[in-house]
């Protein structure tokens, strides 16, 4: 898989890619990730990309000419399969949308940065658009870097338990059961006696039990 991410800010991802699982992912040749400093396709002084708002208003908003050129020089090398755009108003990321843009090849993601973009980006050049939740970020970076981490884990072989991820919360639309490990009691307090017994179709079922009962009282949403 490989992602491209146009960014004014490509500092703000250096730490995300640089450690723990994405970074593996990306040292194990199973995930391309390539970050286009949007400066570098302006021909405006001071390597200026964003203009203020027509008919007045706050805030500025990134131009299209520069998204342009980036986006239409990433199309000249190879097909892409989404182009996406980070925005508080796009759908709400979560699991089944991941566990579909794992699937897909080639992505750009394109963030958002201080009033968003000119509408004729979107119009244009986007066919997705994407949220990480409804409140406003600074920036579409960090979001980019979300929506990352959730894609990239479910790549067959990211992971060195590839069926961790299939148990993970939200796979079967239920928050996952509860988990214990060593030591067996502490300070009073025991883990369940069923995990202990060694009978695993008993321990599925308690786990799926408990899986539907956790989803009852946390999220009744997920269960509609």
């Amino acid at each position: 898989m490989r992602i491209d991410i146009i960014t004014v800010l490509p500092e703000l991802l250096e730490s995300p890619f640089g450690a723990s699982i994405m970074k593996r992912a990306v040292e194990k040749g199973l995930v391309e990730v390539h970050m286009h400093n949007l400066r570098d396709y302006t021909d405006k002084s001071y390597n200026q990309v964003d203009d203020y708002q027509f008919g007045g208003g706050a805030g500025m908003v990134l131009m299209i000419e520069p998204i342009d050129k980036c986006i239409s020089q990433l199309k000249s090398e190879r097909d892409y399969d989404e182009v996406i755009y980070m925005t508080p108003d796009g759908e709400t990321l979560n699991q089944r949308m991941a566990n579909g843009l794992s699937l897909l090849n080639n992505v750009i993601i394109l963030c958002g940065h201080y009033k968003g973009v000119d509408q004729r980006v979107r119009d244009a050049f986007i066919t997705r658009e994407i949220s990480i939740g409804d409140y406003v970020l600074s920036g579409g970076e960090l979001g980019a870097a979300i929506l990352c981490d959730a894609v990239i884990r479910l790549i067959p072989g990211v992971l060195n338990n590839e069926t961790s991820a299939l148990t993970d919360t939200f796979q079967d639309d239920l928050l996952a059961p509860p988990v214990y490990t060593r030591p067996s009691e502490y300070k009073g307090m025991k883990v369940p006696d069923i995990l202990l017994s060694g009978n695993f179709p008993k321990i599925e079922k308690w786990r799926e039990d408990q899986a539907q009962k956790r989803t009852e009282k946390l999220r009744p949403d997920l269960l509609k």
